[in-house]
């Protein structure tokens, strides 16, 4: 089977028969987990039927710019303390228990660089949500609390070369400078990155995202 068919699959198996599961996606900033979480869930709907499953990333609990520059961390966004974990923890335990009516969750928007209220549903039919985002696996209390609503939790990682030039593209297709979105790169998101990937021996499963597609190393330090 190929490696990606088997993810899909195991995604589901998560599941089984019983309530609504959450699969979690952890890994760095530029390591494919956004990639790997929407892909999973076109495939399950695929599998299983539209609206079987629903993607909610961390990202729509960034703290707006005007909370960051209240606390004085707007030149560090992006790192542990520039989100709202408690909310994000709420926010996965709501999706475990309220399954009878639509749940609306937060997005996050690119362009403005800014969550967005709201931007994202849940519907009644889902029975797997994915949500993913850098700090699932962090070993501190509040990222524990999220990380205890959460079935399972995957860990993408790929080459630094790969990853760091994802994340240049990315900072400059939303509005930086080139100069400025490597040093962003290099001084910011660097740190985030090593303290992420420290995390990822608590994974269930460890993937690579390489240049065609998945490699799943099947790893569990379970």
């Amino acid at each position: 089977m190929h490696p990606f068919e088997r993810l899909a699959q195991d995604a589901i198996a998560i599941v089984g028969t019983g309530r609504r599961a959450i699969l979690g996606i952890a890994g760095a900033p530029g390591s494919g987990k956004t990639t790997l979480a929407r892909s999973l869930v076109a495939r399950v709907g695929e599998l299983q039927g539209p609206e079987w499953a629903a993607h909610v990333p961390m990202d729509g609990f960034h703290l707006g710019d005007a909370q960051l520059r209240r606390l004085g961390t707007l030149d560090r966004k992006g790192a542990p303390e520039t989100f709202d974990a408690a909310g994000y923890a709420a926010m996965l335990t709501r999706i475990r228990v309220e399954t009878e009516t639509p749940l609306y969750a937060p997005g996050f928007e690119r362009e403005l660089e800014q969550p967005l209220a709201a931007a994202l549903v849940v519907p009644p039919t889902a029975r797997l949500v994915i949500t993913e985002g850098n700090y699932l696996l962090l070993d501190e209390p509040i990222w524990r609390a999220a990380r205890s609503e959460m079935n399972a939790v995957w860990f993408v990682t790929t080459d630094e070369r790969t990853r760091s030039a994802r994340l240049v593209m990315r900072h400059v297709e939303f509005g930086k400078e080139p100069d400025r979105a490597r040093a962003w790169v290099a001084e910011v998101d660097q740190r985030n990155a090593d303290l992420v990937s420290a995390t990822s021996t608590r994974a269930d499963r460890v993937i690579v995202s390489t240049g065609s597609g998945w490699d799943d190393l099947g790893w569990s330090a379970q």
